[in-house]
């Protein structure tokens, strides 16, 4: 029985909620490329069908983005295993920031896997049903706020890494300068239709940029709502 299930009984699900129906999708994780261990084993315990709407539970562990509301998903959960393999590969970065707070469930998964996790997002009843979420899981090595993500945290800067859960035209220089010496940020970039997901490390002579695959993200917006 994972962690969260001793502590939460809803967490445990049934039917297609189940544990069957997680580790199922953790063996298509597996057979689809993921390879990190640590990764693979906090998405097997962390229950995603209560970060979604109890209409779609059933759908929970199925490989496939979800709507949450608001023009906004949850991402596929290939896509947020890979985001989170290449952002914490080799040593793991002790302080996170995360653009784009949405449904919870990237910023659950990275805080089960880091010291402390920093998220920001710009729609307020997104971020105060996330918030519900990680106090039921007992998740409390969360700060965020509501605010433009684009903009960062500047005030709790630097971080080891940076993970943006939306897609912009380019990088944003505003969370690059806030990235740490060899800091890692992991983001979807480019227009509907020809997102790429790149990997910036910060080093010596600038930064270097991996193209990691082909994504599909919603756009990265400014603001608050």
């Amino acid at each position: 029985m994972s962690r969260f299930a001793r502590q939460l009984p809803e967490a445990r699900g049934l039917g297609m909620t189940s544990q069957r129906a997680r580790d199922r999708l953790i063996e298509r994780l597996l057979e689809e490329g993921i390879k990190d261990r640590r990764v693979l084993d906090v998405m097997r315990q962390l229950p995603r069908h209560l970060f979604i709407d109890e209409a779609l539970a059933t759908r929970a562990y199925e490989d496939t983005a979800l709507p949450i509301g608001q023009g906004q998903t949850i991402s596929q959960p290939y896509v947020v295993a890979r985001m989170t393999e290449v952002l914490v590969e080799g040593n793991l970065p002790k302080r996170v920031l995360e653009v784009g707070t949405g449904s919870g469930y990237q910023c659950a998964v990275l805080a089960s896997l880091v010291e402390q996790v920093y998220t920001v997002e710009r729609i307020d009843e997104l971020l105060r049903n996330a918030r519900r979420r990680f106090r039921k899981l007992g998740l409390t090595n969360i700060r965020s706020r509501h605010d433009d993500g684009r903009l960062g945290w500047p005030d709790e800067a630097p971080f080891d890494a940076i993970m943006v859960t939306a897609a912009g035209a380019d990088l944003e220089n505003t969370l690059l300068d806030q990235l740490a010496p060899n800091g890692v940020l992991v983001a979807p970039v480019g227009p509907p239709g020809r997102q790429q997901l790149l990997r910036v490390r910060a080093g010596e002579g600038g930064w270097h940029r991996e193209i990691l695959a082909a994504v599909s993200f919603v756009p990265l917006l400014g603001g608050v709502a």
